[in-house]
């Protein structure tokens, strides 16, 4: 279990699957059958420097030196220097990485490159966050996510109005909330910025609860991945 006690002033943020460097991913640079793919699977960039950029940027603009990110996964391409080198230009001193299927690097620990981030947990986690709640008593407020790379259908506590956010799937903005109290928090769904925690968890909270299902994604209809 992941567990985080935010500090008064400090803010908590979600992201997925950046994938810092990754050519193929990126419209102009991708070698990659575009015609046998929708446009939806690659960003509407023309270098990779352009994609990298606007990601960066939109996790600095918001994300402060002492606030928490967490990423779920596929950090980076590129090879092994990328993870360090991407890392190093978010201003963020706080990320935790939950680890997605392309991070063979990070999950092998290579050169000890997990240290670069606050910690590091492989695919799934049971999250829990406290804050401040402004308390007579001076007690902390707590929540409790799912967090995990993949989207599941069932998870821990569910039926306790838990949610469970995800990555992996690439969704756009109209498919990236789940049946149940589930949620894409990919870059992809999102014009490429990192989510305010509460905010995700705001909008699913007052949903039914209830299982979700596992949608298609441009793993599947990708054939040349």
């Amino acid at each position: 279990m992941l567990k985080i006690e935010l500090k008064l002033g400090q803010k908590a943020w979600i992201t997925s699957d950046t994938h810092f460097g990754h050519k193929n991913i990126c419209r102009g640079t991708s070698e990659w059958d575009l015609s046998r793919i929708n446009n939806s699977t690659t960003r509407d960039f023309q270098t990779l420097d352009e994609m990298n950029q606007c990601l960066i940027d939109n996790i600095n603009k918001v994300v402060g030196q002492d606030d928490v990110l967490l990423h779920l996964g596929d950090w980076s391409f590129g090879g092994f220097d990328n993870i360090r080198l991407f890392r190093d230009r978010i201003v963020c001193q706080n990320i935790h990485l939950i680890t997605g299927n392309h991070d063979h690097h990070i999950v092998r620990n290579r050169d000890n490159i997990r240290s670069i981030f606050s910690s590091v947990n492989e695919d799934y986690t049971q999250f829990e966050l406290t804050y401040p709640a402004f308390h007579a008593n001076g007690e902390l407020d707590k929540v409790e996510v799912i967090l995990c790379h993949y989207p599941i259908t069932s998870w821990n506590k569910m039926n306790d109005g838990v949610v469970h956010l995800f990555g992996h799937v690439h969704l756009p903005p109209d498919r990236k909330i789940m049946p149940g109290r589930s949620m894409d928090v990919g870059v992809d769904g999102n014009n490429y910025k990192p989510y305010k925690l509460f905010d995700c968890i705001n909008m699913l909270s007052s949903r039914p609860i209830g299982t979700a299902v596992i949608p298609i994604d441009h793993h599947v209809t990708n054939v040349n991945k």
